[in-house]
């Protein structure tokens, strides 16, 4: 007998007052959680059901397993989708739909705890950052690592590491730099640090309590609690916080080339920052001129601004070879050796970057859905 598995689990929980709290666990550990359009849509269906659900008070967000809440998209899947074109819409509804869901998340009416404990990257980040409260662990890593793949960070980075200091998101993006617990407390990528082993005991914390009040509240103080109960010489040390006159320093310049230059010339002596200059180094120089480019141009955006800006850039990257080049390189074949369109930033065409920016479409497809996602989350409020 062949036993269907939901790639998302979801549990409802009662507290002691009667209230309910809807648990919902990324549920494809093998693959570390990356999400595919499934996921997705089981998610913002289920969203979409409890957001005017008055019984309903809180919701958590997990991953199956010990090792990552979500690794990022199934790369391998778009893979598919872009080489063989044997489905040309999927793109357009893939990247639809986890925008819309990475949007939704923003504006819901209700609390909404990520554990974000082990891995967290590109797209577990972008469902992560929408979250109201985001917890970390001694185990978190987290990454916006598309430049080895010719991408540049989405899923709304383009707000978030526009929200960091001077400088740092830039870095961040460009070099696809790991960040630990203490990082991402210091860039406000979480609220929350408790051990690992208290995400055991978030759920029934929850249940232990009277509703009354703002449910946010309640959710901030059991999450305060158990992090005063977690053991703070668990929590790392900020690789950003020690690193960060030199980040702002390398960042400073006015002309990409210069940063990339500094950051590759800059002789720290750590695997940190190594591991850094080699994640720039590796990378597509096209999209290191892309990431560039979109980050200055949505610094001043709104949230809704940033993710239609996201969608007409990343359709744009889907249609040109690079992607799948980097893809191919890092994942299917995984030689490790991309064949990029140019083999250095000064060889960049700066006629051909402009053109991922020219919007495909009269009308953007995601325009619509974020309006609807806005009337949602106010008639709940």
């Amino acid at each position: 007998m062949v036993v269907l598995v939901s790639a998302v689990l979801f549990d409802e929980h009662i507290t002691i007052d009667g209230s309910v709290i809807v648990s919902m666990t990324l549920n494809s550990p093998e693959s570390l959680n990356a999400l595919n359009l499934d996921m997705i849509h089981l998610i913002t269906s289920k969203l979409d059901e409890l957001r005017c659900n008055e019984r309903v008070v809180a919701i958590v967000i997990e991953g199956a397993g010990d090792k990552a809440f979500c690794a990022g998209g199934d790369i391998v899947r778009l893979y598919s989708a872009i080489s063989e074109g044997i489905d040309q819409d999927y793109l357009e509804r893939w990247f639809l739909a986890e925008y819309t869901l990475d949007y939704s998340l923003y504006s819901y009416p209700k609390p909404i705890i990520c554990l974000g404990d082990g891995i967290v990257m590109g797209g577990g980040l972008g469902i992560m950052n929408g979250c109201s409260h985001r917890v970390v662990t001694e185990s978190s890593s987290l990454a916006m690592p598309e430049v080895s793949i010719a991408l540049y960070p989405d899923v709304g980075a383009s707000w978030f590491l526009n929200q960091m200091p001077e400088g740092i998101g830039l870095f961040v993006g460009l070099t696809a730099c790991r960040l630990n617990a203490a990082d991402a407390l210091l860039l406000r990528l979480a609220d929350q640090f408790i051990d690992s082993f208290q995400c055991a005991s978030v759920i029934p914390k929850l249940c232990s309590v009277r509703w009354g009040g703002c449910a946010h509240q309640v959710v901030t103080s059991i999450l305060s609690e158990l992090g005063s109960a977690s053991d703070s010489f668990r929590l790392p040390e900020s690789m950003i916080e020690r690193y960060y006159d030199d980040i702002v320093e390398v960042t400073r310049f006015d002309q990409l080339s210069e940063i990339v230059t500094a950051i590759a010339e800059k002789g720290v002596d750590h695997s940190w920052w190594r591991k850094a200059q080699e994640m720039l180094a590796g990378g597509s120089p096209l999209a290191t001129a892309i990431i560039y480019q979109q980050l200055s141009l949505s610094r001043e955006y709104t949230l809704k601004q940033v993710f239609e800006s996201e969608m007409v850039l990343t359709t744009r990257c889907c249609q040109r070879p690079e992607l799948v080049e980097g893809i191919r390189a890092l994942l299917i074949d995984k030689d490790k050796k991309p064949n990029w369109m140019f083999s250095q930033l000064d060889d960049v065409d700066s006629v051909y970057v402009d053109s991922f920016f020219q919007s495909p479409w009269e009308v953007n497809p995601l325009s619509n859905e974020l309006e609807a996602i806005d009337k949602k989350s106010a008639a709940c409020r």
